[in-house]
């Protein structure tokens, strides 16, 4: 990421959003970098879209203040903050061409024909569509149709582009093509990318960082490797990939934590999250299934017993999910095996502790 670029510095300060006695925004504060992606990344209701709306000026401040570059935005109307908007639902117009709905927003501003006609060849160019000029949105796929919305945002070359769920009605491949065109243009473009979506995969791909909304403020701002090695809360650890979580009675020494469960003493490095319960949080491939009586291995001090409960063949790895005998399950990917681990047959899990991390429980069952 270069931020010697022509994108501008968001701040968000203080920002909340009431509506009546809910609140859907609650003292967020958030500073994207100029040229950065910031991917804001939660379930239905956290907030995020909330937020993007407040930027973008379709939403009215309820307290708090937003900044574009050294500009203060919160008042300003939508149409005049030269800000770029990509929806989930193109919003394109369909009695007009492809290149008359890319040169819809130079036309506002008031261009002249032959410069907009120049625009338009360019952005086209950039979404490779430059061929659809003279198409009218019917005839064009969903991918196209979403590529003519993305030319239409970034023809004026704003300093932001905002995009919320632009690539939530298309199908899964499709969606990996145009995630690879998406970064591909923040990179040519240079602007300040921010990009709301629930698909964490998503946003782990596209994302230079990540903030992840929860019932209306942010629980942790970092990139997608620090979120999901280093998650600050049980929310976040299991909202970000795929993962674990072990409870049961604990105590600390020093810099270890040590839980039981169902006999078995498992160590996590680290101290108490403060004074309330605590959980283990693992990794699927951080854990290796094995034969029962087999012990520590290869630093793999924390084992486990249960029994396998599924066990399902992802081609070039075994998924296992394992009933532990002390109550929960762990999910565990390993190599295939020649041989695997049926239904009902007793194993052990087995992982190094610096593989785990250590959270306070926050009541989070499952990722939202």
């Amino acid at each position: 990421m270069t931020l010697a670029s022509k994108g501008a510095a968001i701040d968000i300060r203080g920002v909340s959003k009431f509506y009546g006695n809910f609140t859907a925004l609650d003292d967020v504060s958030l500073r994207v970098e100029p040229g950065e992606f910031m991917s804001f990344l939660g379930p239905s209701g956290s907030g995020k879209t909330t937020t993007l709306n407040l930027i973008a000026g379709f939403t009215d401040l309820s307290t708090g203040e937003i900044r574009l570059g050294e500009r203060s935005i919160g008042h300003v109307p939508a149409h005049k903050r030269n800000i770029g908007v990509v929806f989930q639902h193109y919003a394109l117009f369909p009695h007009m061409t492809v290149a008359a709905n890319v040169a819809y927003p130079l036309k506002q501003r008031g261009m002249g024909k032959a410069e907009r006609a120049q625009a338009v060849e360019a952005s086209l160019r950039k979404v490779q569509l430059e061929s659809f000029a003279h198409r009218y949105p019917s005839e064009l796929s969903g991918g196209q149709q979403q590529r003519v919305a993305l030319a239409r945002a970034m023809v004026f070359n704003p300093s932001l582009l905002l995009m919320d769920e632009p690539l939530g009605a298309l199908d899964k491949k499709l969606r990996e093509v145009l995630q690879l065109e998406i970064k591909r243009i923040h990179r040519e473009l240079g602007s300040t990318f921010v990009y709301v979506t629930h698909d964490q995969e998503e946003a782990l791909v596209l994302s230079d960082r990540i903030a992840v909304f929860n019932k209306g403020r942010i629980e942790q701002v970092g990139t997608g490797h620090e979120l999901y090695t280093a998650p600050q809360t049980l929310f976040v650890g299991q909202f970000i990939g795929e993962s674990s979580v072990l409870r049961g009675p604990h105590r600390s020494a020093g810099d270890e934590t040590a839980l039981t469960l169902g006999g078995a003493t498992l160590t996590v490095p680290g101290a108490a999250k403060g004074e309330g319960p605590q959980v283990i949080l693992l990794r699927p491939e951080a854990a290796t299934v094995q034969a029962p009586g087999t012990g520590p291995r290869d630093g793999r001090t924390n084992v486990v017993a249960g029994t396998v409960r599924e066990m399902l063949y992802l081609g070039s790895a075994m998924k296992y999910e394992v009933a532990l005998a002390g109550g929960g399950h762990v999910i565990a990917r390993t190599a295939t095996q020649e041989s695997p681990f049926a239904i009902g047959s007793p194993v052990e899990v087995a992982w190094n502790p610096k593989d785990s991390t250590l959270l306070a429980d926050d009541g989070s069952t499952a990722a939202l």
